[in-house]
């Protein structure tokens, strides 16, 4: 750590950002600061800056920069507040399927789930024991606070393939895509769920696309990119919208969006028109 720079005050800050040439107060930057940190503001910054330089774009001023992030950071909720509806509707049907093939129990058994790695199963189960037996609810909470995205997805990739199937048959969604929906929305709950920047990040875990021969809509002039956010709303709608038809999620995404019409949409992987996608409008 021979390089390690010492910490920058909040009023350098300030200043090397307005040497840098972004418009703002400096009281403005500082009330900022105050509530984002410089490492996490640099990273709606960057689009800013000119090309192998430190120095702003002419024109670049913090208001506007500023209303990215508080649209990320609404976007976050609302993508999260969808994934929690979804990880509940899979896990109802996992939990169902696998207890009526097992029973409440089996779980603890040794071959269930059979396709699970031991040590990914052995440090679950072991996890899930140490924290069913200890009788206050706020342990169990804290159990699946920490655990529970992770233990839904584990769970899912060791049960038989069976079990996978009936898990997707109400929504008709296919278990290889619906393990890789699964890993998918783990990824963006995780980003969502620790703040980070989610609305023009690449992702890391692309969700797979249904077949084009049996989904069509999902394809040809329709298809979206499946590595950026955008394609993660659409799933996120189309299985909403089988969960629960009568749900507002959509028309608050829409609200957020004619919120904030500056946005790039394409830095999202949607087009300018994305509202009208079949599979958002259906």
């Amino acid at each position: 750590m021979e390089d390690c720079k010492d910490p920058y005050s909040a009023e350098r800050q300030a200043d090397q950002l307005l040497l840098r040439g972004l418009i703002a107060k400096r009281e403005k930057i500082l009330h900022r600061l105050q509530s984002v940190n410089y490492y996490r503001l640099s990273g709606y910054l960057f689009p800013f800056r000119l090309p192998a330089s430190d120095e702003f774009i002419p024109g670049s001023s913090l208001e506007f920069i500023w209303s990215r992030y508080c649209f990320d950071r609404r976007l976050r909720v609302l993508t999260i507040g969808a994934i929690e509806r979804i990880e509940i509707a899979v896990r109802t049907q996992l939990v169902y399927h696998f207890t009526h093939a097992h029973g409440p129990f089996g779980y603890a058994e040794d071959k269930n789930p059979p396709k699970l790695k031991i040590g990914d199963y052995l440090e679950w189960r072991l996890k899930l024991q140490e924290e069913a037996a200890r009788s206050k609810k706020t342990f169990k909470k804290a159990f699946f606070d920490k655990y529970g995205e992770r233990s839904l997805l584990t769970f899912f990739k060791g049960v038989e393939p069976s079990i996978k199937q009936a898990v997707g048959g109400p929504w008709q969604i296919p278990d290889t895509l619906l393990l890789s929906w699964l890993t998918s929305r783990d990824a963006a709950r995780n980003l969502c769920a620790h703040h980070a920047r989610f609305w023009n990040r690449e992702l890391g875990y692309p969700p797979l696309l249904p077949q084009p021969n049996k989904f069509p809509l999902w394809h040809g002039e329709h298809k979206l990119p499946n590595n950026r956010c955008g394609i993660i709303l659409l799933i996120c709608r189309h299985w909403l919208r089988l969960i629960s038809p009568t749900g507002k999620w959509n028309e608050r995404a829409e609200a957020l969006f004619a919120e904030y019409p500056d946005i790039p949409r394409a830095d999202m992987g949607l087009t300018e028109s994305w509202v009208t996608h079949p599979l958002w409008t259906s």
